[in-house]
């Protein structure tokens, strides 16, 4: 009987050292189980907050996108507007190219008629009344050159030449005497007061009032023209240069006088 006890009391405290290992291993398996579930938890956190994460960036990443795409709309947009700007001023470049070079082909042209005016200009003072020739060429000659030099702008070449108009117009109107040394078709140099009237007769007297000379032109072998004095003149031709010389001197009141000369052309 004890040791049916014995044997009893044995399993019991046989028993509640298994209650106590099942309890110790129960309380194991619950702070694992917590730990686990903390665990779970703290990897449930960090994927939502990955998730949010993830989320927010999808949001900023679409927000970018849609950004992006909106300034690239625009930068086309833009772009565009310049490229159609860029192909108006290039039209426009072009039209002013052209007009650029329509003026320079009219600078061009009025330059060579400014010089044609100027050499047939100066071919005819050269032609004409030897008075002054070479003062009066020279200055023609000058315009000529820088005209075709291009030291002179068409607007000054035309101001010049139309100068130079005005007074080659005063010289054909006017009528001017001076005192000078001419050289008589003999060879003999005199004084005599010359007098020319425009561009039509020039005559002299020596100053004695004995020796008397109208100029006329002719026709040289080599085709051009040259003026010679004409030295024997009848009694009315020497008269009528006598009185528009003592006229022009104010030997004489004014008057009419008829000059029987002419430039005839003699070969």
């Amino acid at each position: 009987m004890k040791a049916f006890f014995l044997i009893l009391l044995l399993g019991v405290f046989a028993f509640a050292s298994d209650i106590e290992q099942a309890r110790a291993e129960k309380a194991g398996l619950e702070a694992d189980i917590k730990k686990i579930n903390a665990q779970i938890a703290q990897t449930d956190s960090l994927a939502k907050a990955e998730q949010r994460f993830n989320s927010e960036q999808q949001t900023r990443q679409r927000a970018d996108a849609e950004r992006r795409q909106g300034e690239i709309e625009q930068l086309s947009q833009k772009l565009s507007e310049l490229s159609a700007e860029m192909r108006r001023e290039r039209v426009a470049i072009a039209s002013s190219q052209i007009q650029v070079e329509n003026v320079n082909s009219t600078r061009k042209a009025l330059s060579a008629q400014l010089v044609l005016h100027c050499r047939n200009l100066e071919d005819f003072i050269k032609n004409g009344l030897p008075w002054d020739t070479e003062s009066r060429v020279e200055r023609i000659s000058v315009l000529c050159r820088d005209l075709e030099n291009s030291a002179a702008t068409e607007e000054e070449g035309f101001s010049r030449l139309r100068a130079i108009y005005t007074e080659e117009i005063r010289f054909g109107d006017e009528v001017q005497i001076s005192n000078r040394v001419i050289t008589r078709s003999s060879g003999e140099v005199i004084n005599a007061n010359v007098l020319r009237i425009g561009n039509q007769w020039i005559v002299y007297q020596d100053d004695a009032g004995l020796l008397h000379g109208v100029l006329n032109r002719k026709i040289g072998a080599d085709g051009k023209y040259e003026y010679v004095w004409k030295e024997h003149l009848s009694f009315e031709e020497r008269q009528a240069v006598k009185t528009a010389i003592d006229v022009k001197l104010s030997r004489k009141p004014p008057q009419m006088v008829v000059l029987p000369l002419s430039l005839s052309i003699n070969r």
